[in-house]
Parts: structure tokens; sequence; C-alpha cells
């Protein structure tokens, strides 16, 4: 049996529930039996190693550990893993990755060496590093991980010239779009999907039930001249929805606002639009670590022309829409020239129903060309 594995899949059932927290998972083996497992649980409650070494009791002496990232050494929230594991009587330890955190980063693993426990590093490191992403980038910058989403026709359109959206991708597609909500702390959309769509912005059918999923992202309208309507559903949802304003708000307006139940967050402007970095940083100091933006076109043009995006999910499906008029993916300014458009690495594409999603990385920003 693939041990690191069975440590992988406990760590995505963690995804989305414990940030700022890597979503780590753990087993325990003993003479060949899997004898206690466990994943992170929310901020302040055990981490994944603890969980799995309560579960094994006193079978976890003499035992092996696997765990998707290197125990943490110091005391945040929680007493240090390491600790706990060096009392249970632990010999051998298999890290599927390092920890990216400077306060951790290898001491973690020094510290179980430095009580005789064997360690074995990268076991699945591609996997585990995948899983924690998005904590890997926040951990190291306070920024978070910006994921962009968008569901396109053959010929690249994401609505009719009309501005119907409703479907294009089919639904296998839209269920990803779901899994994909509730493993991310935030869903950041503009203000002119809102007018149009009126969408929810909420994870669904998620978590192992059906339904709106035990604990919903937060969303982020982004809306420069406060144009969103008081009526607007993702204001009426689970969870909590943030109004980011490119203007100083009426005192009037804020008291509409938060009848509404919306919290406001007021920044600068450029270009009369929201400064959408300064809005990214705010976010990371409120330690949301991850962000799926699903549009519009401008809000995704401006990310992409800033240099903000860090991966791409798009999902094509075999429709042709037509129409000169007609959207496309990403606005604002683009570039003038090919060889300066921003190129995607470690690309995968994976065919849902009848649609094929395309996901990528965001290169480092490419130099312009004399």
């Amino acid at each position: 049996m693939d041990y690191m594995e069975q440590a992988l899949s406990l760590a995505r059932l963690a995804l989305g529930q414990v940030s700022p927290n890597p979503a780590v998972g753990a087993v325990i083996v003993s003479h060949d039996e899997v004898v206690g497992q466990g994943y992170t649980q929310p901020p302040g409650c055990p981490h994944a190693e603890v969980v799995a070494l309560n579960q094994a009791g006193e079978r976890a002496r003499g035992g092996v550990m696997y765990v998707t990232l290197e125990p943490c050494c110091h005391r945040g929230r929680t007493p240090p893993c390491t600790r706990a594991i060096i009392t249970a009587g632990i010999t051998e330890v298999h890290l599927a990755m390092l920890d990216p955190n400077p306060l951790v980063s290898g001491r973690g693993q020094e510290e179980l060496e430095g009580e005789d426990i064997r360690t074995h590093v990268g076991e699945h490191e591609a996997e585990a590093k995948q899983i924690n992403e998005a904590y890997a980038k926040f951990i190291t910058t306070g920024m978070p991980f910006v994921t962009v989403k968008f569901a396109i026709s053959m010929d690249g359109k994401i609505a009719t010239k009309s501005g119907d959206s409703k479907w294009i991708s089919g639904e296998a597609a839209r269920k990803q779009v779901h899994n994909l909500r509730y493993t991310t702390d935030c869903i950041m959309a503009g203000v002119n999907t809102v007018l149009v769509d009126d969408p929810q912005l909420t994870a669904r059918s998620c978590g192992g039930r059906g339904g709106t999923a035990r604990a919903q992202p937060l969303r982020v309208i982004v809306d420069s001249k406060g144009r969103t309507p008081l009526t607007a559903r993702v204001f009426s949802q689970p969870g909590k929805t943030l109004l980011a304003l490119g203007r100083v708000v009426k005192p009037e307006e804020k008291i509409a606002f938060a009848q509404a139940g919306a919290e406001l967050l007021e920044l600068p402007s450029a270009e009369g639009r929201v400064d959408l970095e300064k809005l990214l940083e705010v976010l990371g100091q409120q330690e949301i670590t991850s962000v799926l933006v699903e549009g519009g076109g401008i809000l995704l043009g401006s990310l992409f022309d800033g240099g903000l995006v860090d991966k791409v999910i798009a999902f094509i499906a075999p429709i042709i829409i037509g129409g000169k008029e007609a959207k496309t993916a990403a606005g604002g300014k683009g570039v003038d020239k090919v060889v300066d458009s921003l190129k995607l690495e470690r690309v995968s594409v994976e065919k849902l129903g009848e649609d094929l999603m395309v996901c990528g990385y965001a290169s480092a920003k490419p130099q312009q060309q004399e």
C-alpha cells in the first residue's frame, strides 16, 4: 500500500477549511497496519500529526509516520508537532516535502533526527506541493495565491453578444467549479458579473453532502464606483461578502450596505479602477491564502495586466458562439506582440463531460522586447 498517497488523500480533505494553516494529512503504520490517520483541523485545533497520534494511542510507539508536510517545530496556536511525535515513540517519519515556512524549513526534520528518528524526504513531493501551493506563496510573501477561472466557447467567447452565458460549460465542469470554490478561501468577481448574472458565488454540493458547504469562502466584489445593487444575491448567502470600492463611501451608503449584509473596503483607485494589488495585500493581511477569480473580463484583464495571476483554469466547451461584440475572457490592455504574451507552464488537460479543463501556471513576467 502507498501510505503517502493515503496521506495526500487525507490532506485534500482539509483544503479550504484550515487556512492560514497548510492542509496536511498523516498516516501511522505499525507492523504493516494503519493504526492512526488524520488531517489538519481548523486553526487552533490539532494538526494532522496529532490527530493521527491520538487515534493510534500506544500503538504509535515504534511505528512509522507518513506526513505530507514537514511537522512544525514551533509553538503557534498549538504546540509543536515534532515534540508530540518524539513523545509518542515514532521511530521513522516520511515527509513528502519540507515546510516553506521560514520558522520551520528543515528545522522540524533536524529536531526529529536529533532524537534518532529516521527521516525520508520527497515521496510524492510534486503532489504535496500542489496541495499547498497557496500556503507556500502566502507563508513566504504574505500575498494570496490567485487563480483565474473562466468558461469559454471554442472561439474564445464567455457570453453571447446579448450577454447570455448560461450555460457555456456542462454539468461536470460546473460541479468542478464548486469543488474549486470549496477548496479556496475567497471568491472574487467584478461588479459587471453581479449586474448581469446576479450569482450566488457559493460552494454547493461539496464537503460530502448536498446543498451549501459547511464553510463558505469569503466573497469579494470589485466595484470601483459602488454600483452593486443592495438586492444582489451575494449579500443573502451564507458567509461574508466584502465590497471593494475605489471611492469614498457616503455615510448613508455605509448604512445601506451594512443593512444589506456587506462589509466595505475603500481602496485607492488607479485610472478609475480599484487598486488590485492593494486589495490582494489587504486580503493577505486578513490571512486569506487563496483567491479564485471568476470574472468578468475587465477584472481578469486588469489582473493579467498587473502580473497578479498565479494559475489559470479554463473550461473549453465544444460550441461556437461567434459575434464580434461577444465578450472574451480577458479584457484589459493586453500586449502588442505575441512574444510578450503571458506564458503558462506545467499545463495539464482533463476531459470533463464534453468540455476540456486546461490548467496552467503563470510564468515569470516576460521581459519587454527592444
